[in-house]
């Protein structure tokens, strides 16, 4: 019975997504292109990074319904600063990057080198001024996130650098605390659970279940200024380990 789950949720998912990116692609960069022509770049760009948003929200809230579901918390309620906001998360799914549509904000992403050498995908991403650290210097990166963070976008980073394997979480990177010091921005780690599988490292086959994103309180200014680029970084980690910890045994 599982096998026929798993083989009616793949032949449904990779289908939509095939008709739903024909449709929905072109018309959303045809208006981009307009918009470039008589709206201002920054208004343009924020259009631009909602749309990828929408996209990877029908794209993994809608695609795989009902076989994989994702059940979001947030255990921050009382926590009303405004933005823009770091997001940490950590990574353990090729699927976490579409995951991260539930922000209900215009975000940029962190992303390693091979997003951006994917066909169409890649060419999105680097309109929208996605950042890849591993391919410019440290200053500027930094530079590029001071503008960004002034702009009012919000950025998204998976520290690991790699998806894990299997449900251990991974080292961190400094680069995108060290940013978070220099910007003064609050940081808010996302804890991603139950997507391990979906797809498995090496595949591209999806397994039915339950994925949870529990997103956890913001780590301000005040609480963090007194560390630096390493402390912070291992503090964000084992607040995220022990939550994930919490997640992996409900």
């Amino acid at each position: 019975m599982e096998e026929i789950k798993k083989f009616i949720l793949n032949l449904v998912f990779y289908v939509m997504f095939f008709v739903f990116s024909i449709i929905a692609i072109p018309p959303v960069v045809l208006l981009a292109l307009l918009g470039s022509l008589i709206l201002p770049k920054r208004l343009v760009l924020k259009r631009w990074r909602r749309a990828i948003s929408w996209y990877g929200w029908v794209i993994i809230y809608v695609l795989p319904f009902p076989f994989i579901k994702v059940q979001y918390k947030d255990l921050a309620r009382g926590d009303n600063e405004k933005g823009p906001f770091i997001f940490i998360c950590n990574h353990r799914a090729a699927s976490d990057a579409f995951l991260m549509a539930c922000l209900p904000f215009e975000c940029i992403q962190i992303v390693n080198t091979w997003p951006f050498k994917l066909p169409v995908f890649g060419i999105g991403a680097k309109v929208a001024g996605y950042l890849s650290v591993k391919e410019m210097p440290i200053d500027i990166f930094l530079l590029k996130m001071k503008k960004l963070i002034g702009e009012g976008v919000n950025v998204i980073s998976f520290p690991e650098g790699t998806r894990s394997d299997g449900k251990d979480i991974g080292q961190f990177y400094s680069s995108i605390f060290r940013a978070a010091i220099e910007t003064k921005c609050s940081i808010v780690p996302y804890c991603i659970s139950g997507n391990e599988n979906k797809p498995p490292k090496g595949s591209f086959a999806l397994n039915p279940g339950i994925i949870k994103i529990h997103k956890l309180s913001a780590l301000r200014w005040n609480d963090y200024r007194d560390m630096n680029p390493f402390i912070l970084k291992n503090r964000v980690r084992e607040i995220m380990k022990n939550e994930l910890a919490r997640m992996d045994q409900e």
